[in-house]
């Protein structure tokens, strides 16, 4: 008996793909990959996840997990493949609301989760634009970021506890719900992160925070980037550590915005060099409570902040949200921000991070480069300032492979030379792998081929992701 005819055994032909109806899984969101997998599976249980990594694994056919398929860096791209679906782990197994925790399946969608544990006033503080289809094992395979890492930090800082299915199929119970832990190695976060190249996460323990109970979300226009980090320290003093989005927005992506969805109307009456999005969230009641003029404490007390800041000359002006219709309309700007990016072609993407100090610099440094490389190339930002974050795209005046690869080691060595990361929240994948190759540390490099080769010595698991080989 093959391997299909196993899996379709062991779940039934409708949780096996192939031809046509694997065809929605044959492609990543951006669509710059696309591949043809061997089959999907969609196993409904951990159980069911052993079992096809255990017939996989005697087969000697690899594997490569998916769950929202929203990825950014290839890596689910799966040629020839067998694709492990998590769509069908898609429980919320329970919610713990006094010790503000959830237990979830990887294939739970993040959206879903939101809305489950509002319902009890609590929050799993972890959004970006893909909520609405990205799923809990992806966004723990990447170590996922978004607008809230400012405040709650990435993925790996809201779980407690996993759930892992070993290549050989064995499961690894590391489900605690502990906060202090300390009995050996951190296992739980080194399969964070790991983009399904050492197993696959099939559920977890999250942290909750209580919901806000107000937000005060405001649009700024500040003179520059320095003008920003200011407001934002001031604002994190005045707050108590607060903010919980500080998004960066130049004149070129305002722009571009306007131009794609002029529904968006402009907000000032000239484009600001800089926009900053700003977003605060509260739950005391003294933050949240209306005084006798009706007016919210935190709203206020951004209002009054964001005054100070003009009258001194740091801020140009702002647009404070008074109803939560003005609160998404201020955010649908910044979350149109890949469908800006990618609108145009041929690009270059970029997903790094500097020190919060050294953003300017960057960009200062960056641009006086790119001329001397393609002296018609544009280029489009967008930041999560708060932490550093850059979602930085070139577009060159023609689709040269060549040039494109010069463009990407230029971001490079300036990142590098400014204590930066080359990626920040999107993984490594398929489009990263040859600067993991460059630019990692090369002992680094060699500690991560020996635990790929320890817990999967045969490199079933998503093969030609993540690590570069030797």
């Amino acid at each position: 008996m093959d391997l299909i005819a196993e899996l379709t055994a062991e779940l039934g032909a409708a949780h096996v793909l192939t031809g046509e109806d694997a065809a929605r899984f044959g492609r990543d969101w951006p669509g710059k990959y696309h591949w043809t997998p061997l089959a999907v599976v969609r196993p409904g249980s951990t159980d069911e996840v052993a079992t096809v990594l255990r017939l996989a694994h005697a087969a000697k056919v690899p594997v490569v997990p998916v769950s929202g398929n929203t990825g950014l860096a290839g890596g689910a791209r799966a040629e020839g493949l067998l694709m492990v679906s998590t769509e069908r782990l898609n429980r919320i197994r329970e919610i713990r609301p006094a010790a503000r925790s959830a237990v979830v399946e990887a294939g739970v969608i993040l959206s879903t989760l939101h809305a489950a544990v509002e319902e009890h006033d609590l929050a799993f503080p972890l959004f970006f634009g893909a909520r609405g289809s990205a799923m809990i094992g992806g966004v723990l395979s990447t170590n996922a970021g978004g607008s809230n890492v400012l405040r709650y930090g990435n993925t790996r800082a809201l779980v407690l506890g996993i759930e892992v299915v070993l290549a050989d199929g064995r499961v690894m119970d590391l489900m605690s719900a502990l906060h202090k832990d300390n009995t050996g190695l951190d296992l739980r976060d080194l399969f964070i992160g790991a983009e399904g190249t050492l197993g696959i996460i099939t559920a977890a323990v999250v942290k909750l925070v209580p919901k806000p109970r107000a937000h005060a979300t405001a649009m700024v226009s500040a003179p520059d980037l320095p003008a920003a980090l200011d407001l934002l320290n001031r604002l994190q003093e005045a707050t108590g550590g607060a903010v919980e989005a500080f998004e960066y927005m130049p004149r070129s992506y305002t722009e571009h915005l306007h131009r794609l969805h002029p529904e968006l109307r402009p907000l000032f009456a000239e484009t600001p060099e800089v926009s900053i999005l700003i977003e605060v969230g509260a739950t005391a009641p003294r933050d949240v409570t209306p005084g006798p003029d009706g007016a919210i404490p935190v709203t206020a007390l951004l209002e009054e902040t964001l005054a100070e800041m003009i009258e001194a000359g740091l801020v140009a002006d702002a647009v404070v949200a008074s109803s939560e219709a003005q609160r998404r309309d201020l955010w649908a700007r910044r979350e149109a921000a890949a469908e800006v990016q990618l609108t145009r072609h041929p690009l270059v993407d970029t997903d790094i991070a500097v020190p919060l100090d050294r953003v300017a610099s960057f960009l200062e440094t960056i641009h006086a480069r790119l001329p001397a490389l393609d002296a018609g190339a544009e280029t489009l930002t967008v930041c999560h300032l708060g932490d550093g974050n850059l979602h930085f795209t070139i577009y060159p005046t023609r689709d040269d492979a060549d040039l494109m690869d010069r463009m990407r080691d230029a971001v490079e060595d300036v990142v590098a030379d400014l204590g930066g990361s080359f990626s920040a929240e999107h993984g490594i994948g398929t489009s990263k792998l040859n600067t993991m190759r460059r630019r990692k540390d090369p002992v680094a490099l060699d500690v991560m081929r020996a635990i790929k080769a320890a817990l999967d010595p045969s490199g079933q698991m998503n093969p030609g992701k993540l690590i570069p080989p030797d």
